[in-house]
């Protein structure tokens, strides 16, 4: 890293966009963006920033107001994002498979002013929300072609000052199912993120391989540290294991960011071990519970190291597991990263004394601001100690050990409370996951007149293996205790999970009333 790189990053406060100007003059040729053979270096992404830029200042979009992109992932969905950033206008990525009442929904939550799209969403979307003006990032008949709607080439966009407290973006929680909720992040909150990528080895030849989709945090918190150092971001539209590993080994890739779920179908493949990773430096993973076993054999099979992230998109504390230098925790979600406090709580809101299990509440440098126009479930979501200061709740219940690591049992409203007893699902999905049958399994709570809820398992079949339900659950039965007993068992061909890979125990509860 040079010294002025080095100097920038520094800085109390500073923008993603600067830094990738300041790329395109000092290393205009180096790539920046790659996907499917198409290669966009510094000073053409550079150069496209500021048409877009441009073009959302021609058309009036003012700074902090917000436009929506949502699309299938490509440079010029990557483009976009960057270039809004630079106009200040805040950016709502939405997820591509919502349902078009729901997309309509975050469009007007958002205040979009623009939708930037393409063929398949607008399908989708049909006329809702019709009265937003859609531009077509394929150029497609989606809306304006993008091509045309770009500034002209050449013009600097209006210079911003902008501030770290101002919207970067809002991400939205749910897209699929439920309400969803717009978390606003400020832009020191991405700026945190990036300053701290200096620790996992970003640089100028770095080069990220991602292939969960632009609109996840999970994907953008590793996104734009890449480019925020010069590094080059290899995009992969959708995920496939065989297409990953062999472009991770074309591209020598040095970073990437996957959920669990990816991990166990790499780790799955019997070819994986005649792919050369050593270039591999780190490898990140959040979003969903990572087992002990994968993070162990992914440490044992895959080269560099393995960094596990916990936290929410809310912001609050963030845990971060160094599974490589900590080979004996890998059962836990890590200590609280530096300048971040992690707490405990009761249901009643009170601190819980060491070793005691608890909600998991958290204060950092970036947290959001709020949930867009919802301030009472923002304030649903925030618990203040006696001094007054701002955690955010998690959801989540976990226990430190004696030397400060945290692990995490459940999610509050996954847990089961049967005959006024907790039951931990994750519990009974470790236990399961030991029989030789059981390729993935997940545990939900269903109404019972006897109980009030009662343990139900799903379970994937390891592929050529088969038992019958009723022996599995005895099996898994006679290995727990008698108030964890599952009341019944069901097998599935697949788990339903969100694009990030999360199971979404929702549809499982769901399937099982019905």
């Amino acid at each position: 890293m040079t010294n002025d790189l080095a100097q920038a990053l520094a800085a109390p406060f500073g923008t993603i966009a600067g830094l990738i100007h300041r790329h395109a003059q000092t290393a205009p040729r180096r790539r920046a963006l790659v996907q499917d053979g198409q290669v966009l270096d510094y000073a053409g992404l550079d150069a496209l920033m500021d048409r877009v830029a441009t073009a959302l200042q021609r058309d009036g979009v003012l700074p902090g107001e917000a436009i929506a992109i949502c699309a299938s992932t490509s440079i010029a969905y990557a483009v976009s994002y960057l270039g809004a950033l630079r106009a200040g206008v805040v950016v709502a990525p939405l997820a591509p498979g919502a349902t078009a009442d729901s997309l309509a929904s975050m469009l007007h939550d958002a205040g979009a002013q623009l939708l930037l799209t393409d063929q398949g969403v607008a399908e989708a979307l049909g006329s809702h929300a019709a009265t937003v003006p859609r531009i077509a990032l394929d150029d497609s008949s989606a809306g304006q072609p993008w091509s045309q709607w770009l500034g002209e080439p050449g013009r600097r966009p209006q210079e911003l000052e902008l501030d770290a407290s101002w919207p970067f973006n809002i991400i939205y929680s749910s897209g699929t199912t439920g309400q969803p909720k717009g978390i606003v992040q400020p832009h020191g909150m991405r700026w945190a993120h990036v300053q701290r990528g200096a620790a996992y080895g970003y640089g100028a030849d770095t080069v990220t391989l991602l292939s969960t989709p632009l609109y996840s945090n999970t994907t953008l918190v590793v996104f734009f540290p890449t480019l925020a150092y010069g590094g080059t971001v290899v995009l992969m539209g959708k995920f496939d294991a065989v297409a990953y590993l062999e472009l991770a080994q074309k591209e020598s890739v040095t970073h990437t960011m996957l959920v669990p779920v990816q991990y166990q179908r790499l780790m799955a493949r019997p070819d994986f071990g005649r792919y050369d990773f050593s270039s591999f430096r780190m490898k990140f993973s959040t979003s969903a519970p990572f087992s002990a076993a994968l993070k162990a054999d992914v440490l044992k099979r895959w080269p560099g190291g393995l960094v596990e992230f916990y936290g929410m998109t809310e912001g609050g504390g963030t845990c971060i597991l160094e599974a490589h230098l900590h080979p004996d925790k890998l059962h836990t979600v890590g200590r609280p990263a530096q300048g971040h406090d992690i707490r405990l709580i009761d249901e009643g809101g009170r601190e819980m004394p060491p070793g005691e299990a608890g909600e998991v509440v958290g204060h950092s440098p970036g947290m959001m601001k709020g949930y867009h126009r919802r301030p009472e479930q923002t304030r649903e979501a925030e618990w203040f100690d006696p001094q007054g200061k701002r955690f955010i709740r998690t959801g989540d219940i976990g226990r430190f050990d004696a030397e400060g690591f945290l692990t995490l049992f459940d999610r509050r409203k996954d847990m089961i409370i049967s005959g006024g007893f907790n039951i931990y699902p994750s519990d009974l999905e470790a236990v399961l996951r030991e029989h030789p049958v059981v390729h993935d399994a997940a545990v939900v709570g269903v109404p019972s007149e006897q109980w009030g809820e009662s343990p139900v398992a799903f379970v994937v079949r390891q592929p050529g293996q088969d038992l019958a339900a009723a022996a599995l659950r005895e099996w898994a039965n006679e290995r727990v205790g008698k108030i964890q007993r599952l009341a019944d068992l069901r097998y599935l061909d697949e788990l339903p999970r969100s694009a990030i890979g999360k199971v979404l125990k929702r549809e499982l509860r769901d399937l099982y009333r019905a």
